[in-house]
C-alpha cells in the first residue's frame, strides 16, 4: 500500500538492471528492467508477468486482436543479479568520495561490486 505523505521512494532496482524473480508465477526467471514506477513500487521487466491485452483495430494494427504484454511486478519480488558472480544478490548503498564531493552508489552485498557506474 503506498504511503500517504509525499516522499520520494528509493528502489533497489534501476532501469537496465538484470533481475531475478523470487516470487510469483514467473519465479526463477530472469529479465532486463524496462521501466521503474517508484510511486507504486513496481517494475516492468522484459518477458516477465505477461498478460493478454485486447487491442482495438487501429492504423498501426488494422487487425486488432489479443496481444501479450508485460505487466508491472512489485519490486520486493525481484533481486538484482550481481555482474561478477551472475547470481541474485541483495543490494546496499554506500557513499563514495570523489573530487568535488561524494555520491551514493549501489553495491552487491555478496561481492562488494559497485553496480552504478
Amino acid at each position: 500500500m503506498p504511503r500517504k505523505y509525499n516522499k520520494k521512494r528509493k528502489l533497489h532496482i534501476k532501469r537496465g538492471d538484470e533481475v531475478f524473480v523470487i516470487a510469483g508465477n514467473d519465479k526463477g526467471e530472469r529479465g532486463r528492467v524496462l521501466a521503474v514506477y517508484p510511486k507504486r513500487e513496481k517494475v516492468l521487466v522484459e518477458g516477465i508477468n505477461m498478460r493478454t491485452h485486447h487491442d482495438k483495430p487501429s492504423q498501426e494494427n488494422p487487425q486488432g486482436g489479443r496481444l501479450k504484454r508485460e505487466a508491472p511486478v512489485h519490486a520486493s519480488n525481484l533481486m538484482v543479479i550481481d555482474p561478477t558472480t551472475d547470481e541474485p544478490s541483495r543490494i546496499g548503498r554506500k557513499r563514495i568520495e570523489e573530487e568535488g564531493g561524494g555520491r551514493w552508489v549501489r553495491y552487491s552485498k555478496d561481492s562488494g561490486e559497485i553496480l552504478d557506474k
